[in-house]
């Protein structure tokens, strides 16, 4: 066993490991270690400070849940932006669920948008499931305020995949382009450009928002494709 897997055992949870595997369903219960997410931060917080994080980093693949977990919290303290990109190359075709996906939120992203987008449409033409999630979840996350075009619709509205994870996360771009693009997000759902799923969850999302009134929520639900 490694240091950062002693470190990790010694703040194990076993109702929490089972918790987790509930919700990330294909990963083996063996897998979860079951450190709570405040605990990681913390963990990755003074690894950070330490310096002591790079062989943590270059070994790869990790066994755990939770040694992903910190890998990506890790990732997104990383304030150079060349040295960032290197590391998610390294690390997104490891990525193999939802959960981790989604905590990475790189803040260095906010000074280079430019080249954010670049790398985004690359992420989101990825074979790799969690690669092309990433991708759309930092479009979703980075690019639907004040850095918004229509044109970024089209990029997510085209993509088709197989994957649950991945039509999920159009679902939610779309859900939330309605919340605060909602005159160009709604055209894309009245010409109903995405497959049936996607649209109706899509919908789904949208009207469980509280960021959505009454009245368009009234208006979405005549838009679901029976």
């Amino acid at each position: 066993m490694t240091e950062f897997q002693d470190l990790l055992f010694m703040h194990k949870d076993e109702s929490y490991a089972q918790f987790q595997a509930n919700l990330t369903p294909n990963i083996p219960r063996e897998l979860f270690i079951g450190v709570r997410v405040p605990v990681v931060r913390k963990l990755a917080n003074d690894l950070w400070k330490q310096g002591n994080y790079n062989e943590f980093l270059h070994d790869l693949p990790h066994v755990y849940y939770d040694e992903n977990m910190l890998h990506g919290i890790l990732l997104s303290k990383i304030k150079d932006l060349d040295v960032l990109f290197e590391e998610l190359e390294r690390f997104l075709p490891y990525v193999d669920n939802w959960a981790v996906c989604d905590t990475m939120n790189p803040k260095v992203f906010l000074k280079h948008k430019e080249r954010l987008l670049e790398k985004i449409q690359e992420w989101i033409h990825s074979e790799h499931t969690y690669t092309i999630r990433f991708g759309i979840g930092m479009l979703m996350g980075y690019f639907l305020n004040d850095d918004f075009k229509v044109e970024y619709l089209d990029w997510v509205s085209d993509l088709r995949s197989e994957e649950y994870y991945v039509n999920m996360m159009i679902a939610w771009y779309f859900a939330t382009a309605l919340t605060k693009q909602w005159d160009s997000a709604i055209l894309w759902i009245e010409q109903k450009k995405m497959d049936t799923w996607t649209h109706n969850k899509a919908i789904q999302k949208a009207i469980e928002s509280r960021l959505i009134s009454e009245e368009r929520k009234n208006y979405l639900r005549t838009l679901k494709i029976k």
